[in-house]
């Protein structure tokens, strides 16, 4: 008897596992692990949230026509150059399903998203990994990966788990230096979270030619991610392909609602990221104090070295034994590191405090 056997690549997927929170009633949970806004939403998209749970019973728009008019209206774009996605991560893995498949390569840094991986894998396509300088992406060494077989470039920015990015010169120097068949595909999750004044979203490439597009999500600062909610924003032709890709019915009409009311409210988007940027910047330099090394971040979160991934695994054992939770990143191939999403005051208070009591264990 012959067993189904799976296209080639899915047995080499290594599953995605997310950020670990308690479940055990009652427990302390300090939840750090998954680059969540710990502030939640916006109080407008909260309202229309439960006003959109009255036609539950209807389908919802599959175009998300009004979604994406609010996005181009809020973001200067073109309404007719934007689709919509349960998170952006169904847009990037249905644009490498789209142009990648077996004999294909798909190329990114070696630190990037562990999902770029996993869907060019699951595609039939063999994933490639480009060197990084201090977890930079290196403009040089992606475009000396590139070959005839390269169909998608895939890239963060700013870049999870990392924190770091490339500038608007940089990132035109890389899309100038493709061959015209390659798409550069701009992951720009964290762009809310962006007070560098030389990082860019990736909006402007994106808005001209032909082989680039910008992928954006409702998951971090909008403080959305149950809704899973995103868009992409390119050229016609390759927005063309992702709506004959996609289901019909892809977005739900709550999300939609949703999210028009969150982009819509643009001094809740602002305020939420000061606020972020100020305590980004004040747990970086307490945990700096403490004598770690902590990596310049865009994101909210920062990617702290402990020196050893011994010493990264016992932080995370003592963090965890009191309900504070955080990301390992050794699938990311930074055993030595933690992430640690920017939390409340209070939760960043209790996070330094857990540290310093290591510190003062340990010694």
């Amino acid at each position: 008897m012959t067993l189904p056997t799976p296209k080639p690549g899915i047995l080499r997927i290594e599953p995605y596992k997310q950020g670990k929170y308690a479940t055990a009633p009652g427990a302390r949970c300090i939840k750090l692990s998954s680059n969540e806004n710990p502030h939640g939403p916006s109080p407008k998209a909260l309202e229309a949230y439960w006003a959109a749970s009255s036609e539950l019973h209807r389908y919802p728009d599959g175009s998300c026509a009004a979604l994406r008019e609010a996005i181009g209206e809020v973001h200067g774009l073109y309404p007719d150059k934007i689709v919509c996605g349960a998170g952006s991560d169904e847009l990037l893995g249905l644009l490498i399903h789209a142009y990648a498949g077996p004999g294909d390569e798909v190329l990114f840094p070696e630190h990037a998203f562990l999902m770029y991986k996993i869907y060019t894998l699951s595609a039939g396509a063999t994933p490639v990994e480009a060197p990084e300088k201090d977890l930079r992406a290196d403009v040089d060494a992606l475009l000396a990966k590139v070959t005839e077989k390269t169909k998608l470039v895939l890239l963060a920015n700013p870049n999870n788990p990392t924190g770091s990015y490339l500038t608007e010169p940089e990132l035109k120097r890389l899309r100038d230096g493709l061959p015209e068949h390659v798409i550069l595909a701009i992951d720009a999750a964290y762009a809310e979270c962006i007070t560098a004044e030389d990082c860019p979203d990736g909006s402007a490439l994106a808005g001209t030619g032909e082989n680039t597009v910008m992928m954006r999500t409702f998951s971090k600062v909008y403080g959305l991610p149950a809704l899973r909610l995103g868009w992409m924003y390119g050229p016609a032709a390759i927005i063309d392909v992702m709506n004959r890709a996609r289901s019909p019915f892809n977005v739900s009409s709550v999300a939609q609602a949703t999210g028009i009311a969150a982009v819509r409210d643009v001094a809740y988007t602002q305020a939420q990221r000061q606020l972020n940027a100020e305590a980004r910047e004040a747990l970086a330099d307490n945990v700096s104090a403490l004598g770690w090394h902590v990596y310049p971040s865009q994101g909210n979160f920062i990617l702290v070295d402990f020196g050893s991934p011994d010493n990264a695994a016992a932080m995370n054992v003592h963090l965890l034994a009191q309900g504070i939770y955080v990301r390992d990143v050794k699938a990311y191939k930074l055993p030595q590191c933690l992430r640690i999403t920017v939390g409340t005051q209070q939760e960043n208070d209790a996070l330094l405090e857990a540290m310093a009591e290591f510190l003062a264990q340990a010694a």
